[in-house]
């Protein structure tokens, strides 16, 4: 019996990333509105970093439980895909159109490609063999991070215009299905010689958190993809 339910257990744990991802969209349409003491992009983005917290626990989980199975697989990416595709979407979506002009609103549809660029980087990663230590392109979760630093970076500074953000957008898909090699900040151990890239990484976005707040979060990824191309050669 205990054997039974320790398989359920990271499951439950992705359906609660699930869980959070559906919240995060729900605030996505409220951005503007007040709840609590926060608005409703302020939700957003704690509704998504919940979500990668229980998208890093299930992980963990499964692996302290040795509980992994094809059903926990597909959970996962369809879980992920909500809450690290649709509602960073759905969030960039009411953003734009809270700020864009009358005339240019069109444009800020293009926000939607993030989520079946985000499906597509999805079923690359669970087909391809060579993402077992490291990336191929864009982790998913990523791209979340990014658009959750770039609202607040707007929120903070002011809207670069439409166009800036179609391009962002752009940018951000096509990195998701590159083929370009980018670190996974999954330690094996701790060894300072062999992690130097994670840690500077992880370094660099405490810096940049420090400095600018959560709109430090896309420079965070900027970062990202600067030592991942700086160190591609050195990358498995």
């Amino acid at each position: 019996m205990a054997i039974h339910i320790k398989q359920y257990i990271p499951n439950t744990i992705t359906c609660l990333n699930l869980l959070s991802g559906c919240a995060a969209i729900f605030f996505a349409f409220h951005s503007d509105a007040s709840f609590g003491s926060m608005p409703g992009l302020h939700w957003c983005w704690l509704a998504i970093a919940a979500a990668a917290l229980f998208d890093f626990c299930d992980g963990a989980a499964a692996r302290l439980l040795k509980a992994f199975s094809p059903l926990g697989k597909d959970l996962d990416s369809l879980s992920d895909l909500v809450s690290f595709g649709v509602a960073p979407a759905m969030m960039l979506l009411n953003v734009m159109l809270l700020n864009a002009a009358p005339a240019n609103a069109w444009l800020c549809y293009v926000a939607l490609l993030l989520a079946p660029f985000g499906a597509l980087r999805l079923a690359k990663f669970n087909n391809d063999t060579r993402q077992t230590v490291s990336f191929r392109g864009l982790p998913i979760p990523a791209n979340a991070i990014f658009w959750i630093g770039a609202s607040a970076w707007i929120e903070r500074y002011g809207y670069p215009g439409t166009a800036v953000c179609v391009l962002l957008v752009i940018a951000m898909c096509a990195a998701m299905v590159a083929e370009f090699p980018m670190y996974s900040l999954k330690f094996k151990n701790f060894d300072f010689r062999e992690n130097f890239s994670r840690y500077s990484l992880l370094f660099g976005a405490l810096l940049f958190i420090i400095a600018y707040g959560v709109s430090g979060l896309m420079w965070s990824i900027v970062l990202y993809f600067v030592v991942s191309f700086a160190r591609r050669r050195h990358i498995a």
